[in-house]
């Protein structure tokens, strides 16, 4: 005989817990549902951190720029200062020689009603009514003109050095704002970096060790030699193999690329320019199969990475953040051209 017992109606507990479950199950069963996004792994997490570090350079480059830029303006504005104030106290000397002329005339009865005037509380007014020069004696007359010049000299200087600090302040800027994108790039790439074990770190810090190892062994192998000013610079930077990479260095104990390539010709005892742009018009440029060892080569489109051409296809150069100083093949990197120094 069939029970005509009611069912027992479940709880609110136990209705909240099935009602949880079938949604996670519909959620995971629908079309188009996507777990969390997998973890990249060790080769994209490289591919990843290069991307960065190239646009890390590009920013440290402008700043490297804007850098020499602050300094040379820094350097014109205090010679502008120092001869406004050397003008200032010519400028200064005749007028007070013209003083002594008026003394002069006051005490054997009278002085010049010309000369009086200019000696008034604003002589750069008289000064500029030329015809009153007429009135003056010929000594008079020559003291007056040199003000004149002396006024005209001080009002350009202190125009062109307004003007420069004006610059100035917007180079100061640019560098800040420069530095900024570039430590921003780098902490980037080193967040992406953290996102791998311990041992894939290490796994591809031992691949691009080796790399550099196998790279400076084939360099030896090669039997080009450099000559002159550009070997003696190659050989500089030769020391320099293991150096640390950090942006802004021009060394002696850790460069960026640019500071990598001055600094080795400096130890030659030429003096080259600070940023890639403007090395790249240092010396004469020439093609790939011109290069001699100790040439510069430039990389990428905008020329933003530099290094010395090491001989048998291989180039030392400060390579990144976690290469340092190090040997790599030319083919690792988009040539541009060289230049020979």
């Amino acid at each position: 005989m069939a029970s005509h017992r009611r069912p027992r109606q479940p709880n609110r507990a136990r209705v909240t817990v099935l009602t949880a479950t079938a949604a996670a199950a519909v959620a995971l069963s629908a079309p188009g549902a996507s777990a969390a996004p997998a973890k990249p792994g060790k080769d994209e997490v490289k591919a990843q951190v290069e991307k960065l570090y190239e646009e890390a350079e590009q920013a440290t480059e402008k700043a490297n720029g804007a850098k020499e830029r602050q300094e040379k303006l820094e350097k014109e504005i205090s010679q502008l200062q120092d001869r406004v104030a050397r003008g200032q106290a010519e400028l200064n000397e005749v007028r007070g020689r013209l003083g002594t002329m008026a003394t002069a005339q006051y005490r054997s009865g009278g002085i010049d009603p010309s000369l009086a005037l200019l000696l008034a509380d604003d002589p750069d007014e008289y000064l500029q009514k030329a015809s009153t020069l007429d009135q003056l004696s010929g000594k008079q007359v020559e003291a007056v003109q040199k003000i004149q010049a002396k006024q005209r000299s001080l009002a350009q200087q202190r125009q062109e050095a307004s003007g420069k600090l004006t610059d100035l302040d917007a180079t100061r800027k640019e560098l800040a704002e420069k530095k900024k994108a570039s430590q921003g790039k780098l902490a980037e790439a080193q967040k992406l970096l953290n996102t791998l074990t311990a041992g894939e770190r290490a796994q591809l810090k031992d691949e691009e060790t080796r790399a550099s190892r196998a790279d400076g062994e084939r360099v030896n192998l090669g039997n080009e030699k450099g000559s002159g000013r550009a070997a003696a610079a190659l050989a500089a930077a030769k020391t320099k193999v293991g150096s640390a990479y950090i942006s802004g260095y021009e060394g002696p104990n850790a460069f960026d690329c640019s500071g990598l390539v001055q600094w080795a010709y400096k130890q030659a005892g030429v003096s080259l320019s600070r940023t890639t742009y403007t090395q790249a018009n240092d010396g004469r440029r020439i093609g790939r199969s011109e290069l001699q060892p100790g040439d510069l080569v430039l990389f990428y489109s905008d020329l933003h990475h530099i290094g010395l051409y090491a001989g048998n296809g291989t180039v030392l150069h400060a390579s990144n953040p976690r290469g340092g100083v190090k040997y790599e093949s030319i083919n690792n990197m988009p040539f541009q051209f060289g230049v020979r120094v």
